[in-house]
């Protein structure tokens, strides 16, 4: 019980964030990580693909039977239940926009001064993650980032944990926009674009450039809590 009074405790402690011009040089490094790194951020982008694709597939009633996660970066998220309407649309349209959600999210948690709960929501959420994974590799994967995150949430000053979470809005929020950039220049008859443009006869670019304005867009709008304070107010 101490133990999870403590946890509380530090989840609703808030702190002062980190200031405008440090949050602008954790950008640069997150900036830096998609264009060298891309191969691990993509995977985290597909966790949060996965997550999403998940979340509203339980939102819209279907069963959700589980979630992969693959070696080279790719994901899927099996459910049960009509295999076209509204719903279906739902479920296939949530993938690509989810990094930016938790992006977002993350965005104004850590601009708020709530980067310890933030980082214990996410410990929460791989948890749940995890129950629903039917692979090896997608499982380790997953309890690999909770066990970090949570090792870092316990013993990081405030300060660092200020760090750690403005990075990860970054990263997410920076990341998001490439794979629906990819996605333009993808075939692939079985991807999300694909798969709604059968059902809805909307063309396939009409989906993906959705993403790539929803992705921009929070972006922006993360960005802009991020590094409030950095230009001078009229």
């Amino acid at each position: 019980m101490e133990l999870l009074s403590e946890l509380w405790r530090r989840a609703l402690a808030a702190h002062s964030p980190p200031a405008p011009t440090v949050s602008a040089v954790i950008a640069a490094v997150a900036a830096a990580l998609v264009l060298l790194a891309w191969p691990p951020v993509r995977m985290l982008v597909t966790v949060c693909h996965e997550a999403g694709h998940a979340v509203v597939a339980l939102l819209v009633g279907r069963k959700l039977s589980g979630i992969r996660l693959h070696s080279d970066t790719s994901g899927v998220t099996l459910s049960r239940g009509r295999p076209t309407g509204p719903g279906m649309v739902a479920v296939l349209f949530a993938g690509y926009p989810a990094a930016s959600v938790v992006g977002l999210g993350a965005a104004w948690l850590a601009g708020a001064g709530y980067a310890v709960g933030l980082l214990w929501l996410l410990v929460l959420l791989l948890a749940l993650m995890l129950i629903k994974l039917r692979n090896l590799y997608g499982a380790l994967v997953v309890l690999a980032t909770g066990v970090l995150v949570g090792l870092v949430s316990w013993y990081a000053t405030p300060a660092m944990a200020g760090w750690l979470a403005t990075g990860l809005a970054w990263l997410l929020l920076l990341s998001a926009p490439r794979p629906a950039v990819e996605l333009v220049f993808s075939h692939s008859p079985g991807s999300d674009a694909a798969q709604l443009a059968g059902l809805t006869h909307v063309p396939r670019l009409v989906w993906t450039l959705l993403w790539l304005a929803f992705t921009v867009g929070a972006l922006l709008l993360g960005a802009t809590w991020l590094l409030a304070g950095l230009l001078p107010r009229p």
